[in-house]
């Protein structure tokens, strides 16, 4: 669909549309009941295998450890790379809180910093300042679907011995600078909720080539477990694994990635041009370097123009339109919160709002969100 040609007013439009669906088709139907059919039903089985190998090769990975959700591959990403109790982690405050909840399952201590005032990924000039003697690694977040600038931080990081881990939970099929996203740092990580590019319902994976931090994956992801001795466990580990009906899901969602990676595109390039001309209304950038998922088409109100985020959402649901506030930056909730303004993220989470994003969107639901955006903005 070119963003020139009008939409089509004649596609049908729901009551209410909603900010995020998966698509599920007949392949996924096909896939989970072989799944069942077959009685490999838990954590082993031939999809896990399966689904481990293709997500390794879309995001460029000698291998991939598919875990519960994107929190646990999280966990077990900074567990593996052996961050503890006394090492500060540095985060971008502007994600979603399980960035900095799984720096504190390791007894590590997460430190904030800002957020790029363009794409809204963590700023390298200010991860700069924010390295100390403590600091063991930083987590970079693909933010709603937009790479982070890794090269970056990857110089940081080699600068001072410090392990990037990748947050690609909203990433999965975005490119930086030729690279596909999930593969860019140490460690990599990736999300399979309900509303992500692909979903296995709940699920995600850790993605890696070192054989070592591999092996240590695997060990920890199921109890530590010994795997040349039966119920000998070493050490405390955890119950992290994703099971083979789940697996199955995503093998058939991983068949239709470029497909929903092209609606994507095409949906947040109709957002831009439809409210390219509404003052007050930005829409998150994505910078040349860079080729973003687009998980979530996300703008920013400026309520200096007259009309808050509030307003707009209030108006979306009269419409029947549902949205989604940006994320509250972590440094201001009440049990993580630091000293200092980040006047970028805290911007953004004031002012962000997710638009309906889903691949399912008809043209006629892109243009009625529109057209409540502007009537809420320009209150006509």
């Amino acid at each position: 669909m070119s963003v020139a040609k009008r939409l089509d007013p004649e596609s049908e439009r729901r009551d209410f549309i909603p900010v995020a669906e998966p698509s599920l088709g007949e392949r996924e139907v096909e896939l989970v009941t072989d799944a069942v059919r077959s009685g490999w039903v838990s954590s082993i089985g031939a999809y896990v295998t399966a689904f481990e190998a293709e997500l390794a090769s879309r995001c460029g990975v000698d291998h991939a450890v598919a875990t519960s959700n994107g929190t646990t591959a999280l966990h077990l990403a900074l567990a593996v790379a052996g961050i503890g109790p006394g090492d500060e982690v540095i985060v971008p405050s502007l994600t979603f809180v399980a960035t900095a909840a799984a720096v504190r399952y390791v007894g590590a201590s997460p430190v904030f910093a800002e957020s790029d005032p363009s794409h809204w990924c963590i700023d390298p000039e200010d991860v700069a300042r924010r390295i100390t003697p403590r600091t063991r690694a930083i987590v970079a977040v693909d933010l709603y679907g937009h790479p982070a600038d890794m090269d970056a931080l990857g110089e940081l990081a080699a600068g001072h011995d410090l392990v990037v881990v990748e947050d690609a939970a909203e990433a999965l099929g975005a490119v930086y600078r030729g690279r596909p996203a999930g593969g860019l740092g140490r460690l990599g990580v990736l999300s399979f909720y309900g509303n992500k590019l692909i979903t296995t319902g709940e699920g995600g994976a850790l993605l890696v080539d070192d054989p070592a931090l591999l092996a240590r994956a695997r060990l920890l992801r199921d109890h530590a477990m010994d795997p040349d001795r039966r119920y000998w466990h070493g050490e405390i580990g955890f119950n992290y694994r994703i099971t083979n009906m789940q697996a199955a899901l995503g093998v058939a969602q991983l068949e239709r990635l470029d497909e929903f990676l092209r609606r994507k595109r095409e949906i947040a390039a109709v957002y831009r041009a439809g409210l390219q001309d509404v003052p007050g209304v930005t829409l998150q950038s994505e910078a040349d370097w860079a080729k973003s998922s687009w998980w979530m088409t996300t703008l920013r109100i400026d309520a200096a123009h007259g009309v808050d985020r509030e307003e707009v959402a209030a108006q979306l649901r009269a419409d029947g339109v549902d949205s989604r506030p940006a994320f509250v930056p972590i440094h201001l909730l009440p049990h993580l919160r630091q000293d200092g303004s980040l006047p970028v993220a805290e911007a953004v989470g004031r002012e962000g709002l997710s638009l309906p994003s889903s691949t399912s969107l008809t043209d006629a639901e892109l243009e009625h969100v529109i057209g409540s955006v502007r009537r809420a903005v320009t209150r006509g």
